[in-house]
């Protein structure tokens, strides 16, 4: 039985936690696994007989865990000025002065994606019946 730690940049929340366990325990060899979205961390206990360390890396990588969470950053460009540039969501600025806080937002039309980039997390699908 070995131990395999490992940094889950993009398991930020528990609906995280509960579907890093429904993937790994979904591999043959894997006994137990801890998965922590505080520590953004993950221990699995596994048979190096049935599975490897590979396999595992694999799993976590297609589903979009092991790389960074990647965030829109927030720019001095106002959000309704384009200049070529994409505009992001969301612009807020402090005013020591008056003591407010002034925000911009944006419609953002549905492309098929979750704006929050949530790994494991796709678009609802949805079966008719017949």
């Amino acid at each position: 039985m070995k131990t395999l730690t490992l940094d889950l940049p993009s398991m930020y929340g528990d609906h995280h936690v509960t579907e890093v366990r429904q993937l790994l325990l979904a591999l043959p060899g894997v006994e137990d696994v801890y998965a922590s979205s505080a520590f953004r961390a993950v221990e699995v206990s596994f048979d190096d007989g049935k599975t490897d360390q590979a396999a595992i890396e694999k799993v976590l990588d297609d589903a979009g865990y092991l790389g960074e969470l990647l965030l829109p950053e927030e720019t001095a460009t106002p959000a309704t000025e384009k200049n070529g540039k994409p505009v992001f969501f969301r612009h807020t600025m402090a005013f020591d002065g008056i003591g407010r806080t002034v925000s911009f937002g944006q419609t953002v039309a549905y492309s098929g994606r979750a704006l929050w980039p949530c790994p494991g997390v796709g678009p609802l699908k949805m079966d008719e019946e017949e």
